[in-house]
């Protein structure tokens, strides 16, 4: 094999025996590992306004398309209940597309993870503005759900045209006062940067008009554009340019500056949680375990990686005969599991000292050793924090390492049902 920078440094930090590839799911001999208590997502590929930027795993709303799906999500519910038990979910995550299509049929999707496991953690869901109404509130706090997140992605209009948002800059202010009048314990707004032709008059623009609206959490993200989303070939085909490294830098310290002097806390590396009222954090990533549950839904159970095909026929299709519908899956040994679990902590920006002894490997503290003597890390009350310029370090680490494993296997997966292999 031949080695690359990255296969080295790989090597270097979790040795030989881990394998950097999925391989076909065979039901005849592998299987779901055992777990006591996990984590939750829910996957609803439905989106009316199809963005070109989004990188996920959706297909147009059609109505008919909608009962067969979830019939096929509770079915897959029952088939977990019955490998697993009724185990403990610390979260649930519904997300997509846009979940809120489904918004009378998600009802009977929380009543049976309810009546099949035990949730004691948040349940927090994703939508999108012209999906907000008071009816619609009124069904997602009667199911339980307690967390929501808005793609609202920009308050400029064009921006909004370019990234094919269904609704102005005017629609968002309504569309949040309505959720504050709902039983949400935080509300969370998306924000988009590094956007083509983006300036700093249009950053202090956004951040002058989120703050106004005094939401309980921001998450700001650049824009991505992977090689199997529409919106790379639409801005090579106009010759768009994306603004370049320094602007991006400068554009998220412009977002961190205000945010912390408005009353926020940094709590990852995009995510900016008010500290009045001891608010919770909404996320919709850091968890090391979880189970999930739809087309094209990834899981990681201890020792596996896996996710379900992407094909929404295909999945019907194994539902109705009973079987998971699991499309490839990754063993992964403990010495990746440690990075894994650090990766996500650095993500968050601070971490346990005592969480980090448990885990580390000689590796580990040597880096943190130097990171702390380059300052580039700093202890406080028994945690590792990152200082903001750092943190958007990570965040370059993660597009260069997390985004391009996820770009070759969802390139793959939106092609093949059920590939035969996917080195990353």
């Amino acid at each position: 094999m031949e080695l690359t920078a990255t296969s080295t440094i790989r090597r270097l930090l979790v040795g030989r025996n881990q394998k950097f590839v999925f391989n076909k799911f065979d039901h005849r001999k592998d299987s779901v590992p055992k777990t006591q208590k996990t984590n939750l997502y829910v996957h609803i590929p439905f989106c009316k306004s199809m963005c070109p930027y989004c990188p996920y795993n959706r297909v147009r709303y059609q109505k008919e398309r909608l009962g067969p799906y979830i019939k096929s999500l509770l079915k897959e519910i029952d088939l977990y209940h019955e490998k697993l038990g009724n185990i403990e979910i610390t979260s649930l995550y519904i997300g997509g597309g846009t979940p809120t299509n489904a918004i009378a049929e998600l009802g009977k999707v929380i009543n049976k993870l309810k009546s099949c496991f035990t949730i004691i953690g948040d349940i927090a869901i994703e939508t999108t503005v012209s999906d907000i109404n008071i009816d619609t509130v009124k069904m997602l706090n009667t199911y339980g759900v307690n967390m929501i997140s808005v793609g609202v992605q920009s308050f400029k209009d064009n921006f909004l045209k370019l990234l094919g948002r269904n609704y102005t800059s005017n629609d968002i202010r309504n569309a949040i006062n309505i959720l504050k009048s709902g039983d949400f314990d935080t509300i969370n707004i998306d924000l988009m940067f590094a956007l083509p032709k983006q300036t700093k008059n249009d950053i202090l623009h956004d951040i002058k008009k989120v703050i106004e609206l005094d939401v309980d959490q921001i998450t700001i993200y650049p824009l991505f554009t992977f090689p199997y989303s529409t919106v790379g070939e639409f801005m090579k085909g106009k010759k768009i340019k994306m603004p370049n490294f320094w602007l991006r830098k400068k554009f998220y310290m412009l977002f961190h500056e205000a945010f912390v002097t408005n009353g926020y806390s940094i709590t990852s590396v995009w995510g900016f949680t008010k500290n009045k009222k001891q608010k919770r954090k909404y996320s919709s990533v850091t968890r090391d375990n979880y189970i999930g549950l739809g087309a094209g839904a990834g899981s990681r159970l201890e020792s596996l990686f896996y996710f379900n095909t992407f094909s929404v026929e295909a999945y019907n299709d194994l539902l109705a005969k009973e079987i998971l519908p699991i499309s490839i899956n990754m063993p992964i040994t403990k010495e990746l599991s440690r990075y894994y679990w650090l990766y996500w902590r650095l993500y968050e920006t601070h971490f346990s000292i005592v969480d980090f002894n448990e885990i580390a490997d000689w590796k580990m503290r040597m880096a943190l050793k130097t990171s702390s003597f380059l300052g580039l890390c700093n202890k406080k009350n028994g945690r590792i924090v990152l200082p903001a310029k750092v943190a958007f370090w990570v965040h370059l680490a993660q597009n260069y390492f997390m985004l391009n494993y996820i770009n070759k296997v969802w390139t793959v997966m939106k092609k093949e049902a059920f590939p035969e292999h996917i080195n990353i």
